[in-house]
């Protein structure tokens, strides 16, 4: 007999609150309506995703991303229901729980992305460092106000949006605590800060019980793993389509890539593929995924006379011509990205494959396919290094890595504790010792929005600052 995917104290809430019963309002329908009304999830619309927000409404936002990740996460575990239950047994994956896990998935990122994350991280390496998945973790059950507990844990009496546990299980990518204190040359690794390792330890006690698991195996929820594949794919297929959209990219320029950027997206492929492919991605691969996605826009006519050369070369002329009317119209044409985008969503989400785990269905391993796999990357870190490096974009990046620092290093001084809001303000006076002292800025600075940044350092730096009448 198989057993059941979802067990009672996977509903188990954080502070031990029993919800009430309402037949039509299950317990993780009502984590996702918890997500959807909670301030930080509203903080997303402000932050950047790949391009500012100023620079266009056409841009995705954190906040547009996580509801695409919510859709694709929720339209895989649809998928998988439907093909697999008749095959081994009543699988029945939750969607609705694995819309809310895309949802929050990156709740956690500070403002200005990677490069926000990189300036906190750097005020905060000796004092457990800051990593996006980690704060993600911190928000939900720590941050929020939604709950506290009756008797504080760990000297804190705040329960975050008082989750689910297999809600917060949901979003545990990695099953690694980070080190309070790491060597001055040494990268974030990504997990949970030691603060919340107790209530990772209640996550897994309450979704797998006291099983033990396997050796060599991290814990990583069926729904986790389902929510990172649709954060892949959103990040593969939207991130390009922005980057169209603007005109960083064009078909004709991705398929006419450099040897040295092939070389590069290889390489990073290869990194980020060790543990699913298991061997290296050539560059004649990459360019053949590239290929696949953009070949079938371009037609090409043979020259019809082989002998004659001025036939050939306008032959060659005409289809130059063409290949660069059809790049264009991709790149002008709202509609013909909007087709390419969704034949890619719908290809990838096809592709997704689950191995049922007997034992623990909770960790049942969910995968795209390996040549999708391979094409999902490719599209995704091409983007990324085509477009995110790019010396346009990192400008802007980099005054925003500086506003972060700026505002961190006034709030830490002695009386910064004096320019916070006065919830925040309170935090920072009564905290034991100068590690949590720097945690409760970092959790302030962090939760900016990229205008908000903007603004309050406006307060400390510039001429024309804010009102002081308007609230901090």
């Amino acid at each position: 007999m198989l057993t059941r995917m979802y067990r009672e104290r996977d509903f188990l809430r954080q502070n031990g609150e029993v919800d009430k019963p309402d037949p039509w309002r299950p317990a993780f329908v009502r984590d996702y309506g918890r997500i959807i009304h909670s301030a930080s999830f509203r903080r997303l619309q402000g932050k950047t995703q790949v391009f500012p927000g100023h620079e266009s409404d056409f841009f995705r936002n954190r906040l547009t991303h996580s509801l695409e990740v919510a859709q694709i996460a929720e339209g895989i575990a649809d998928r998988l229901n439907h093909v697999y239950k008749t095959h081994i047994g009543n699988v029945e994956i939750d969607s609705r729980l694995c819309a809310a896990a895309g949802l929050i998935h990156d709740i956690g990122h500070p403002p200005f992305g990677h490069n926000g994350e990189r300036a906190l991280d750097e005020k905060m390496r000796m004092y457990g460092g800051f990593e996006g998945n980690a704060q993600t973790l911190r928000i939900l059950s720590r941050l929020e106000k939604k709950a506290k507990y009756k008797n504080p844990k760990d000297g804190d009496s705040r329960a975050g949006m008082n989750l689910c546990f297999r809600t917060l299980g949901s979003i545990l990518k990695y099953d690694f605590e980070i080190p309070f204190e790491r060597p001055d040359d040494s990268k974030p690794k990504k997990g949970y800060y030691a603060s919340e390792a107790n209530i990772v330890e209640e996550i897994k006690r309450n979704v797998i019980g006291e099983r033990k698991l396997p050796e060599g195996r991290k814990f990583k929820t069926v729904e986790c793993a389902i929510m990172d594949i649709a954060d892949d794919i959103a990040y593969s297929v939207y991130d390009l389509e922005d980057s169209l959209k603007a005109g960083f990219l064009t078909p004709a320029s991705i398929l006419s890539t450099d040897h040295e950027l092939l070389k590069r997206v290889a390489k990073v492929v290869t990194e980020q593929l060790k543990d699913d492919v298991g061997e290296p991605v050539t560059e004649a691969q990459v360019h053949s995924k590239l290929f696949d996605v953009f070949g079938d826009i371009f037609s090409f006519e043979k020259s019809k006379t082989l002998g004659d050369n001025d036939e050939r070369k306008q032959d060659d002329i005409a289809n130059f011509v063409s290949v660069m009317q059809a790049s264009r119209d991709l790149n002008m044409d709202a509609g013909n990205r909007m087709k390419l985008s969704s034949e890619l969503v719908h290809e990838f989400i096809n592709d997704v494959v689950l191995t049922k785990n007997e034992e623990l269905p909770a960790l049942s391993i969910v995968k795209l396919k390996k040549e999708t796999r391979i094409k999902v990357e490719v599209l995704k870190q091409y983007t990324y290094l085509s477009t995110i490096y790019s010396n346009r974009v990192k400008l802007g990046e980099y005054r925003g890595t500086e506003l972060v620092s700026d505002i961190f290093d006034a709030l830490q001084k002695k009386n910064g504790y004096l320019l916070m809001p006065d919830d925040v303000r309170r935090l920072v006076q009564d905290a034991d010792g100068e590690a949590l002292k720097a945690r409760h800025i970092c959790d302030f600075v962090a939760g900016m929005t990229d205008r908000y940044a903007v603004e309050f350092w406006a307060r400390l730096r510039s001429d024309s600052a804010e009102s002081m009448f308007k609230p901090i």
